[in-house]
């Protein structure tokens, strides 16, 4: 195993702004530089494309996988189960600050409530958080066997589907949620989840400990005016959304928290009932790098 020396630079694999938008605040702000980090984010923006069904080969968890990266982010669910797939190892460094909403939207106006997908494919990014969401919102009300999710791709691509009727309802998160009920569709339900940090395995505790206390430096910069960064959430869009009709109730931002064992037990035992992992991981394997 490679170790990283004090002055190598620390990559991140870029997921959606939304859950990024911590670390792209600090690295413009210069933190990561001011505590001593050398910090850059690979250029990997989010495909439009549908992707690979095999989440390792997608860019964020490619790039991590092929050691050009050290760090991604992606709901907790996804978090285990990447380090559950991959090859290289790591380990689960904390539950990330985003807390963002997965929405249920429909734009047929015969579905009005969750209950009403009962037998209909949602449509879902298949192991991302659009689909572990969709299978907790769901659960809540309709019957197991009668969840079905159908896997369209990334969110733009799931926002298409929806708007030109080929499929009738999807999840979706910021700002695609935003973009989808400024075009007409209506929100049956909505998710909210945080996510997990996953940390390369060569990469030392003390350097991960003064990047998190950057993030967490930059949440609050975040937190003293919202409205101030919408524009980098809206920037995947192209200038679909101007920035100031972001709606501010589908995402947040708190500091970093650990990833317990209590939470870990809990989360792992839900995605073995519903055949997402073989369940043989524990807790201390994927935090044992630590």
């Amino acid at each position: 195993m490679t170790t990283q020396a004090h002055g190598d630079p620390i990559v991140i694999s870029r997921n959606h702004p939304v859950f990024d938008l911590p670390e792209i605040v600090a690295t413009e702000h210069g933190l990561f530089e001011q505590a001593g980090l050398d910090v850059r984010l690979a250029h990997n923006t989010p495909s439009r494309e549908r992707e690979s069904r095999d989440p390792i080969a997608r860019r964020k968890e490619a790039l991590f996988e092929s050691e050009r990266a050290d760090l991604f982010n992606l709901c907790e669910w996804g978090g285990i189960d990447r380090l559950e797939r991959n090859r290289r190892g790591g380990y689960i460094g904390y539950l990330r600050p985003a807390v963002v909403a997965q929405g249920l939207i429909s734009f047929d106006p015969a579905l009005g409530e969750p209950h009403d997908v009962s037998g209909i494919p949602v449509g879902v990014n298949e192991f991302t958080g659009s689909h572990y969401t969709a299978l907790h919102l769901l659960e809540g009300t309709v019957p197991r066997d009668r969840i079905t999710l159908e896997h369209v791709g990334p969110p733009s691509a799931r926002l298409e589907a929806a708007a030109t009727g080929s499929i009738r309802a999807v999840m979706l998160m910021e700002p695609y949620l935003t973009l989808a009920l400024e075009r007409g569709a209506h929100l049956l339900g909505c998710y909210f989840y945080r996510g997990t940090q996953v940390v390369a395995p060569h990469l030392p505790a003390e350097r991960f400990d003064v990047y998190m206390s950057v993030v967490n430096a930059a949440v609050d910069i975040i937190n003293a005016d919202r409205s101030a960064w919408a524009g980098h959430i809206v920037s995947e869009l192209e200038g679909s959304l101007a920035p100031g009709r972001l709606r501010p109730d589908y995402h947040r931002y708190t500091h970093a928290t650990p990833f317990t064992r209590e939470r870990f037990t809990e989360s792992y035992a839900w995605m073995t009932s519903w055949q997402l992992t073989d369940g043989r991981s524990g807790y201390d394997t994927l935090l044992a790098l630590r």
